[in-house]
């Protein structure tokens, strides 16, 4: 899809949620979709979540604006496992198990920076941007070493669009393309690798899906929100686009009309921000609302028990901050951001969690008005079957 037919396609959108707003429906699915509740905490069930999507399929797990000088890095952790990309000195990004060949030690703590070689903080062995190991401490006590098969274990990864993509299998693949279906071509057409990054905070909540569910519709919005996405944004008026897995929602606002009524028709694919907003989904766990003050971006990762997760909210914008002031403002919109995510959606996820661990119901249902929800199951499933000779889900 070119960048003049993407255009288009927000265009579509916009058309297609002025009818919503005005008309009082929304985009629908042929027929609801029961699943079953322990789907939420069985262990079993979120075992083969961490091993087959989320130790299998490419994961993003960091922004160019964060490494976006040579010798930069960051240190995290993915589903329990230790993680490093870094960005050498011919710019090129790179990831590894932050996993020293010597004994097993992280060679970088958890973070981000930037230098020119990673040091194991246990017994200073020394390993380039490029993972390769540059030197043994006391080489000469230690013993024989082939310095060349005792790199850091590299992991898949590529860097496109603004983001940078790993694979946790280090007999993986990823093929950039054939996986994302043009999901990223709006990141493309924003300019996002040369946004600024902000910073980040970690919150934690029920189950991942519990948490991604919230993400995925709007028809809670009137309910939980009353007092802050509401008055801006009407509940149960949804627009969606696929692309595979992922996918484009768009929410209008109540004066969709009144604002888009402005603007020629042909521009309204340009006028995200101007009656209507989008969150862009990457499945299977990244979360995008870019919003006029601040962009949010959620990374949703399986807590260490069925019951949990560990999400990463990260902030970003187009440009860096003016002065004090613009900082400050800026951070009460980081704030707000959020307090709402946490304050409102995840404590409802905790109640949720505590619902569904009763088995007052062997299943729960998502509505025709619930294609998001319905989308991400059908392929959470798809995947989990390791069957790719299954028809591929269809929204």
């Amino acid at each position: 899809m070119t960048k003049v037919e993407r255009i288009e396609s927000i265009g579509n959108a916009a058309e297609a949620m002025i009818d919503y707003v005005e008309n009082k429906h929304t985009h629908l699915t042929d027929s609801v979709l029961p699943i079953a509740a322990d789907a939420y905490s069985d262990p079993e069930q979120w075992q083969r979540e961490i091993d087959v999507i989320f130790k299998k399929l490419p994961l993003m797990l960091a922004f160019t604006a964060e490494l976006k000088e040579p010798g930069s890095y960051k240190a995290m952790e993915a589903v329990g496992m230790p993680i490093l990309i870094t960005r050498d000195k011919k710019g090129e990004v790179h990831a590894f198990l932050n996993v020293c060949s010597h004994r097993g030690a992280p060679v970088a703590e958890d973070g981000r920076g930037s230098c020119s070689r990673f040091v194991c903080p246990y017994h200073a062995w020394t390993y380039g941007l490029d993972g390769k190991l540059l030197a043994v401490a006391e080489k000469e006590l230690f013993g024989d070493v082939d310095k060349s098969k005792r790199a850091l274990r590299e992991l898949p990864c590529e860097e496109h669009a603004g983001m940078i993509f790993v694979c946790l299998d280090p007999d993986g693949s990823i093929d950039i393309d054939e996986y994302f279906q043009g999901a990223l071509g709006d990141y493309e057409d924003m300019d996002f690798a040369n946004w600024t990054f902000l910073g980040s905070h970690e919150i934690h909540g029920a189950n991942w899906k519990i948490a991604y569910d919230g993400y995925l519709e709007g028809y809670h919005f009137a309910a939980l929100h009353p007092d802050t996405v509401h008055p801006r944004t009407p509940s149960n008026r949804m627009h969606f686009d696929f692309f595979g897995p992922h996918m484009r929602i768009g929410f209008p606002h109540h004066a969709i009309a009144e604002n888009l009524s402005k603007v020629p028709r042909e521009e309204w694919g340009t006028q995200e921000n101007n009656g209507f907003d989008f969150v862009r989904i990457l499945f299977p766990n990244v979360s995008c609302f870019i919003a006029p003050e601040i962009t949010q971006i959620a990374q949703l990762f399986p807590g260490p028990t069925p019951d949990k997760n560990r999400t990463v909210l990260n902030y970003l914008r187009r440009e860096p901050y003016k002065d004090d002031e613009d900082r400050e403002t800026t951070e009460g919109f980081i704030t707000f951001f959020r307090d709402v995510t946490y304050q409102e959606d995840y404590l409802m996820g905790d109640a949720i969690q505590k619902g569904v661990e009763t088995g007052a119901h062997e299943e729960l249902v998502f509505g025709r008005n619930e294609v998001g929800n319905q989308h991400f199951h059908k392929w959470l499933n798809w995947y989990l079957a390791e069957d790719p000779d299954a028809p591929k889900p269809v929204s």
